[in-house]
């Protein structure tokens, strides 16, 4: 059967994208973000969001596994990330990334050139970072074992005017999922349905 004029016409002009949007957590090793992303994921998968996790730990392990932690080589390492964050968030996905990204600079760069990004600063000070040390890289850092960590021989840059401070110190987990869950919302379905989650 020949194609007629009407049915050969794309296919991407009559469909409508889904909003994406990049969800950018930056703190100190140990403050929480890599938890914070993962439950905020599964909540928004819940409400029928696409979405997926980029955890810097975890590239490191594959795609950024040439790169040390010298400020060139984080600097690097964030374009990568907010390289993959641009392409799954210009096809609707929300894309939740954790990563230190201790430097003001390279987060205003991934900011650029994504658009649609909000910043959440996981906010929790470093004596309680150190206690909870999962991995122990602070023990190690203390030891002269490693170096160039944020927050102890290397600075971290808090930003100045994130979209949201989640104080993981002060608040309960299913508090700042909250308030990051309200704050997507809000971003890739306007003010008014951000409290209707369909």
């Amino acid at each position: 059967m020949a194609l007629t004029e009407q049915s050969s016409a794309p296919l991407h002009t009559t469909m409508r994208t889904p909003q994406g949007l990049t969800v950018w957590f930056t703190g100190l090793s140990a403050a929480g973000k890599s938890t914070l992303a993962r439950t905020v994921a599964a909540e928004l998968a819940n409400l029928g969001l696409r979405t997926e996790v980029l955890d810097a730990d975890d590239l490191r392990k594959h795609l950024n596994r040439d790169l040390g932690f010298t400020k060139a080589d984080r600097d690097e390492n964030i374009r990568r990330i907010a390289y993959i964050a641009n392409l799954l968030t210009r096809h609707g996905v929300v894309v939740l990334v954790a990563a230190v990204s201790p430097y003001r600079a390279a987060r205003d760069e991934a900011r650029q050139s994504i658009g649609a990004f909000v910043e959440v600063h996981v906010g929790a000070p470093l004596a309680v970072c150190e206690m909870r040390d999962p991995i122990g890289l602070y023990r190690r850092a203390r030891a002269g074992e490693l170096h160039h960590i944020a927050g102890v021989d290397d600075p971290y840059e808090p930003p100045l005017t994130p979209e949201l401070l989640c104080r993981t110190d002060e608040e309960t987990i299913q508090e700042s999922v909250a308030k990051v869950v309200s704050l997507v919302l809000r971003h890739i379905r306007g003010p008014e349905d951000a409290g209707n989650p369909e």
